[in-house]
């Protein structure tokens, strides 16, 4: 009888030979091939399109842009090797590398392969700004004024306005280089068959089912020892549903790591500290840190008729929320009670911030205040989210039942939670904000007056004259010391004026096999693979 797991690899073999041909190495080391699920299709290898991390993953094994985060968030160069930024902040300049070579292929004609220029930005930005193209990244190019290639290795992009973060702007993988002759031959089928620089390239795709990709030996990066990267042979991404089929190939071995776990294993596998179980040390690896995701509950402010007007009410409900038993006994640690700001720790490693501690005599003696200036016995509140944090909104409702506040809880599906929070449906609501880019102001930016929702992420129409004028002097503000102590003072804003409840920042958890070296984490949840390999 053949085992599975052998007949598995076998395929995979035999496949990729059949899609390499003869001029590739003739086997695949299975040692050499780092597995790893998908729970649904990805939609495009497209960087363009890149606006999710289950198509953002296998499109950073495959392209590069001009500029790239390490695990600390620090910028580095890419394809750039430097770049200067002129006094206004409006000027950047880039000096592209030499030899970058793209994935051979045989649109390039009889050396099936070419170098990158300055020119190659070019295009790949105007595809990015294409309303045709429709990307959902296109609004990361608003503020630029205009792009232009001044020869093969000068690259340069003018600003409408100075934006301190634009650095940072610039990682995404949206704006990843791609060549204008692939693209022109495949059309609006390049996501199936794309062809970039990065450490890995495109092999085989069947939809639902598995996706390939292999070594890209004319890959630009070493390691310190000067030795090529990346280690690894391949990457296979097979795409099973649920969370459940997930852990049970990796509890087979069957798939290297997991990014987080289902909430039904989240006891079996980890304890109320955080950290994984003595039984499981020896089996599986558990790597984790700060996550640029601020779980909250924003007021909308919208309605000045509404009792949520009220900064002494959102005060006492703010103190009266314990996050760290919250975090204990319904996440078991997996992330950090947000007792400083609004954003998150992966940004700030010590947030000095002061925020709210858990104070029922406060919480109380402010719900007392309240009543007693607005000739209330009663309040009563309703707080909307999904299905999915029902265990904390209902937490939360047990918390202000402390205080005297009847809160309510409606639940609708995560797409009418998010059109009415955009259009003002809901008085309170519980809410998500993962960064776009690394740089405090991208959270900060929801509570900027001219942000207001649905044409901007304000969703709880905060307005404020101080706010604002001290927001705006970040954008000028190219010293990043001074630039982070006026977050600072914007952040203690927020927290000032409360329209939102910070709960928690979000934690990464990956699980992978013994076996798995090299694999780091990061606080925007990137999966970088061309330094891992397998022991």
């Amino acid at each position: 009888m053949i085992n599975k797991s052998n007949f598995s690899i076998f395929f995979l073999i035999v496949s990729t030979l059949i899609a390499t041909g003869c001029s590739e190495s003739l086997l695949i080391n299975e040692d050499k091939v780092f597995r790893y699920n998908e729970h649904s299709n990805i939609s495009s290898l497209d960087p363009i399109y890149s606006s999710t991390l289950r198509n953002i993953w296998p499109v950073n094994q495959i392209f590069n842009g001009l500029v790239q985060l390490n695990d600390s968030l620090k910028i580095k160069p890419d394809i750039a090797k430097s770049w200067t930024i002129s006094k206004n902040g409006l000027e950047y300049k880039f000096l592209i590398k030499d030899q970058i070579f793209y994935h051979k292929s045989k649109i390039f004609g009889k050396d099936s392969t070419r170098t990158v220029n300055a020119k190659d930005f070019e295009y790949s930005f105007n595809r990015l700004k294409d309303t045709y193209l429709g990307s959902p990244g296109s609004w990361a190019i608003k503020n630029v004024n205009s792009f232009k290639a001044e020869n093969d290795s000068l690259f340069v992009i003018k600003l409408k306005a100075p934006f301190s973060a634009f650095l940072g702007l610039l990682s995404m993988k949206y704006f990843s280089v791609v060549p204008h002759e692939v693209v022109d031959y495949y059309g609006n089928k390049f996501g199936k068959n794309p062809i970039g620089t990065g450490p890995f390239k495109f092999k085989r795709w069947e939809e639902n089912i598995k996706l390939v990709l292999r070594k890209n030996n004319l890959y630009f990066e070493k390691d310190i020892n000067g030795t090529n990267l990346p280690y690894l042979e391949a990457i296979s991404i097979t795409f099973l549903p649920d969370k459940k089929s997930e852990f049970m190939e990796f509890a087979q071995n069957k798939i290297d790591f997991i990014n987080s776990i289902d909430s039904s294993f989240k006891d079996q596998l980890i304890s109320t500290d955080g950290n994984l179980k003595k039984e499981h040390s020896k089996t599986i690896k558990l790597i984790s840190g700060p996550y640029l995701n601020t779980e909250y509950i924003g007021f909308y402010l919208g309605d000045k008729k509404s009792q949520i007007q009220s900064k002494k009410l959102r005060l006492a409900i703010n103190y009266a929320i314990d996050r760290k038993k919250m975090m204990k006994y319904l996440r078991n640690n997996i992330g950090y009670a947000a007792n400083n700001g609004f954003v998150p720790l992966g940004l700030n490693s010590k947030n000095i911030v002061d925020g709210f501690k858990y104070d029922l005599v406060k919480a109380k003696k402010l719900i007392k205040e309240y009543k007693t200036e607005n000739k209330k016995e009663k309040i009563e509140l309703k707080l909307t989210s999904d299905a999915n944090y029902l265990d904390i909104v209902e937490f939360i409702q047990r918390e202000l039942q402390k205080i005297d506040i009847d809160l309510s809880i409606n639940i609708v599906p995560a797409s009418t939670l998010r059109q009415g929070k955009s259009n003002g449906k809901f008085e309170m609501f519980r809410a998500s904000w993962i960064a776009d880019y690394p740089d405090s102001e991208n959270y900060l930016s929801l509570f900027y007056s001219k942000n207001l929702a649905p044409n901007g992420p304000n969703y709880t129409h905060f307005q404020n004259n101080e706010y604002d004028k001290l927001f705006e002097s970040t954008y000028n503000e190219q010293n990043s010391t001074k630039r982070k102590k006026i977050y600072q003072i914007l952040d203690s804003l927020v927290l000032k004026n409360s329209p939102i409840i910070p709960l928690y920042y979000d934690k990464v958890m990956r699980f992978s096999q013994m076996n798995i070296e090299g694999l780091t984490t990061n606080p925007v949840n990137q999966l970088n693979l061309k330094r891992v390999y397998k022991k």
